[in-house]
């Protein structure tokens, strides 16, 4: 459990989510946010040379990810600031941000930052040469299609991992549709008023068009329109399957940033000094193979259990769902009602890009507890290796 660890209020933000090959395919994911998190900072007024180490979450390479970190922060202005880049599929931001934590925690460091920044769009083909193959013949990968495929520990892609979830709790297509229609009319709530709740946090992207024009992206691209009647009539993916197209996620590309600072920097930098984010508990775990949706449901218990705090204390719940049985099994698992989680939406209705998901969710977990007068919230999901991890602040 962490003493002195906060999240200034305000002190973040999340770029819109667009599907992969969009607006943002064909700009490196590390440039684009460094400049959207610039943006951010002058915006709010904040010197970014304040940081004093930088989290670079990202799961995709791109050109240049060799330097990470330290390019990143002197292209955000802050070219004082090392860094280092971590890398955990979905689960990268929580990581990222219990990383910060930990060294504000510790009086490592006074204020860090963790920028999340990934696109799955036109992602890498890695080669390494194999000399002694057949005529020279190389070693390829594709990032992002390869290892969607398979989990090179289990052989088993990840869709199956949520089936296999399905099969063994007994879960069925009509609960399947019904929650994935819940989780689009909790998506058509942060569309109300003209957006008016992801406003409290989004960040428009400035992308370039050509060497003298821009184009600002400032709402989700390429969440589809959704019935009980659209639903029903899309077939399963696999054979005896309870997963649609409808009722997984998407590929996406976007970034994320989240300030993590002592008490007494957080309260210079928030919007609301009266309303503190303190990183209460971080908790990790990996479930049997090829069972990935699961792992989030341990890594709560583990969080709660440093925490020292029970789940009907928590306000406010947030869980990434590549795939609906992600949020049956949680439901399932904790004694939820799957109703009631994930207000506003989440990953399945408007994307996964990898490094930022959990970090827009954490960042809506936190406005979501506000506008309910404070409390404790948790986040969690699954990521690459049947794993997870999870991570409850306090707002108030």
């Amino acid at each position: 459990m962490f003493k002195n660890a906060y999240i200034p209020y305000g002190g973040y933000y999340s770029s819109p989510f667009c599907k992969w090959m969009g607006s943002l395919a064909n700009v490196n994911s590390i440039e684009l946010g460094a400049a959207t998190s610039k943006r951010w900072f002058a915006s709010r007024d904040i010197d970014p040379t304040l940081i004093d180490y930088l989290y670079l979450g990202v799961s995709v390479g791109q050109k240049s990810i060799f330097y990470g970190a330290p390019w990143a922060a002197a292209m955000m202005g802050a070219p004082q600031a090392p860094g280092q880049n971590i890398t955990q599929a979905c689960a990268t931001a929580t990581t990222a941000v219990f990383n910060a934590a930990l060294a504000v925690d510790s009086g490592s460091f006074d204020t860090t930052y963790c920028l999340l920044a990934d696109r799955p769009s036109n992602g890498p083909h890695t080669i390494w040469p194999n000399p002694n193959g057949p005529g020279g013949e190389v070693v390829a990968e594709n990032w992002n299609m390869d290892n969607i495929a398979a989990d090179p520990a289990t052989g088993k892609d990840m869709l199956t991992t949520a089936e296999n979830v399905a099969r063994e709790h007994g879960f069925t297509r009509e609960q399947a549709d019904e929650l994935t229609l819940r989780r689009y009319e909790q998506y058509a709530d942060a569309l109300a008023n003209d957006r008016a709740f992801q406003k409290r946090y989004m960040f428009p992207v400035e992308v370039p068009v050509s060497r003298k024009e821009t184009k600002l992206v400032e709402t989700d691209e390429g969440v589809t329109a959704t019935s009980a009647e659209g639903l029903a009539r899309l077939r399963s993916v696999q054979p005896d399957g309870i997963h649609t197209y409808g009722a997984q996620t998407h590929p996406a590309d976007a970034n994320a940033g989240i300030v993590v600072t002592t008490r007494e920097r957080a309260v210079e930098l928030s919007t609301d000094p009266q309303l503190s984010v303190q990183v209460v508990a971080y908790g990790h775990a990996r479930t049997k193979p090829a069972h990935m949706p699961m792992a989030p449901a341990e890594s709560v218990k583990r969080a709660l259990e440093r925490a020292g705090l029970t789940l009907d204390q928590i306000k406010t719940i947030k869980n990434h769902s590549p795939f609906i049985a992600n949020d049956l099994h949680l439901a399932k698992a904790l004694g939820l009602d799957a109703n009631t989680f994930n207000n506003y939406g989440t990953s399945l209705v408007y994307g996964h890009p990898q490094a930022p998901t959990l970090a827009r969710l954490l960042i809506e977990a936190i406005e979501e507890t506000a506008l309910k007068g404070g409390g404790y919230a948790l986040i969690t999901g699954c990521a690459a290796g049947d794993s997870a991890a999870a991570l409850i602040v306090k707002v108030g």
